[in-house]
């Protein structure tokens, strides 16, 4: 199974649809048999689904995601792990473990499209970015 996540710095980044880069990780028998980050190289929301198919990525775990990236995610197959914050590495461990701590209903609902924020975008706050709140 190949899992995504969300990816700077050794951290889960914290907005989907902004992210430069993923950490890949080749999961057997529920262990880490490879790992690897690969760039998105300037793609946005819909194209992020799409690349990570190219990849055969089964789950994603990440901070903040909105509606439009979690259809597209869902067209792929790809299962979604939200509102997830703190390291990568912890995370995929956690989610191997079945043990991860993440929020099914996670929205980030601030792109200027005309709806309001609802809430916050990982349950911690938007990270990197600004709410406007």
């Amino acid at each position: 199974m190949y899992i995504a996540v969300t990816y700077e710095n050794g951290e889960i980044y914290q907005h989907f649809g902004h992210t430069s880069s993923f950490k890949l990780y080749k999961a057997e028998e529920n262990e880490i048999a490879e790992e690897r980050v690969i760039d998105t190289n300037g793609s946005g929301h819909g194209a992020l689904a799409t690349l990570l198919s190219e990849y055969d990525v089964e789950v994603l775990i990440c901070g903040g995601i909105g509606g439009g990236a979690q259809m597209a995610l869902a067209q792929a197959g790809i299962r979604l792990y939200g509102g997830v914050s703190g390291g990568a590495d912890a995370a995929v461990k956690a989610f191997l473990d079945g043990k991860l701590d993440y929020n099914p209903e996670v929205k980030c609902n601030h792109h200027g499209e005309g709806h309001g924020h609802h809430g916050n975008c990982s349950g911690g706050g938007c990270g990197n970015h600004s709410c406007g709140q």
